[in-house]
């Protein structure tokens, strides 16, 4: 189980790592990064949600919960329980620009990010973590 204190640090980590990737001109893994670090915040949300301590990460942890063994923050986000405070309040930018930039197949795609699209979602990523 990864404690909810443990992905509260994670996202903060892979946000800094993105920074990082960034500033190294390595721009598509700081996009792939950001990506992380909101899937990290979210399972951090459902977990508090749920009043679980952390949220699964082995198979036996899962069990009949394999359902939960996901990339895709928008169904993160519904389970979360602050949907409505994202999409319906000051968060629907930073959700919209988020969803838009991020899937977790882009690891395997060969299509080049854009520095200013990612100097963005960087933004986007740490405002979004910031009301997480």
């Amino acid at each position: 189980m990864i404690t909810i204190e443990a992905l509260d640090n994670l996202s903060k980590d892979r946000l800094e790592d993105a920074k990082i990737l960034y500033k190294e001109g390595r721009i598509d893994w700081a996009v792939y990064t950001c990506g992380y670090a909101v899937e990290l915040a979210l399972k951090k949300r459902i977990s508090q949600h749920l009043k679980w301590k952390g949220y699964p990460s082995t198979d036996k942890e899962f069990g009949k919960l394999k359902c939960l063994k996901m990339h895709h923050l928008d169904t993160l986000l519904t389970l979360s329980g602050v949907e409505d405070e994202i999409k319906g309040g000051e968060g629907f930018t930073e959700w919209s620009i988020i969803t838009s930039s991020w899937d977790p197949e882009m690891r395997y795609s060969s299509e080049k990010q854009s520095k200013e699209g990612a100097k963005l979602l960087l933004e986007m990523v740490e405002k979004l973590l910031a009301k997480l």
